[in-house]
């Protein structure tokens, strides 16, 4: 975790679109000290709860300060939105505003074409467990994105969770596969455990909380442990017993491994044709 992360910006910061990641976004940066009055937030929906929290709040970008100069422009729309957003925001981009977009399959290109290609762009694709502050987010940077950027990009990412970095845009249709879409993986781990254990006898309620309970504290475990996983899994394998066993099958030629490289490897395909 990245709790000692702190945002005290010396420019205003703008978030286009808070929806459930730009809202879990915000929050993390209030916690992590960025000033609410010094916060604009584009939200055609609105929400009491957003001015609650001090931070401007408008419908549209038409409706902004005409004088406003941010430090960073955050592009949390929806991806279909994305055409008529990026040339109302082209006023306010320029070479000393980052543009950070965590808009999924839209390329740092569409940007640099919009807005100019001295703008500094990164392109971060989080997950939702940022909404609990246990994120992980991956960063890309665009050529007019220096040291500076870079770093206000992984450190307004950073408030929701871990980070980590690649050179090569095109990796990020492998992140959208793996921790983009991972959630639901673990969340169907759930589901097929305790279906699993219903079907083999227990209270489906009691074989649910188990397996919530299991991937939870193992999740835990890995997260605290300097083990790797793959000792992690041994320390709980004995020789010839029963979770050797059901290893077996799972571990087996045609099991988890290769439907699991099958799995990533369709969603990043998938990625890359949202992308176009």
């Amino acid at each position: 975790m990245t709790g000692e992360t702190t945002l005290a910006l010396d420019r205003p910061l703008l978030l286009v679109g808070c929806g459930k990641m730009g809202g879990a976004m915000l929050d993390g940066w209030l916690a992590r000290g960025l000033v609410p009055a010094r916060t604009y937030v584009v939200e055609p929906a609105g929400a009491p709860a957003l001015s609650a929290r001090g931070v401007h709040v408008v419908a549209g970008l038409a409706e902004l300060p005409a004088d406003l100069d941010p430090a960073a422009v955050i592009v949390a729309v929806k991806p279909q939105t994305m055409d008529k957003v990026l040339p109302a925001l082209a006023p306010l981009a320029g070479a000393r505003t980052l543009v950070l977009s965590i808009a999924a399959g839209k390329r740092i290109a569409l940007f640099e074409a919009a807005l100019g290609a001295g703008v500094p762009v990164v392109r971060a694709m989080p997950n939702t467990p940022a909404a609990v502050g246990r994120g992980m987010t991956v960063l890309v940077a665009g050529a007019a994105a220096g040291p500076a950027e870079r770093d206000l990009a992984g450190r307004l990412c950073a408030a929701v969770g871990a980070t980590g970095w690649v050179d090569d845009e095109g990796l990020i249709d492998v992140v959208t596969a793996l921790s983009g879409g991972g959630p639901a993986y673990v969340f169907l781990l759930i589901e097929t455990l305790a279906k699993a254990g219903a079907a083999a006898g227990l209270d489906p309620a009691l074989a649910m909380r188990l397996a919530r309970e299991t991937v939870i504290g193992s999740g835990e475990l890995a997260r605290l442990s300097p083990e790797p996983a793959d000792q992690l899994r041994r320390n709980v394998t004995s020789p010839a017993g029963t979770t050797e066993r059901a290893l077996n099958v799972l571990m087996a030629a045609d099991g988890l491994q290769p439907l699991f490289d099958r799995a990533i490897a369709a969603a990043a395909a998938r990625s890359r044709e949202l992308a176009g």
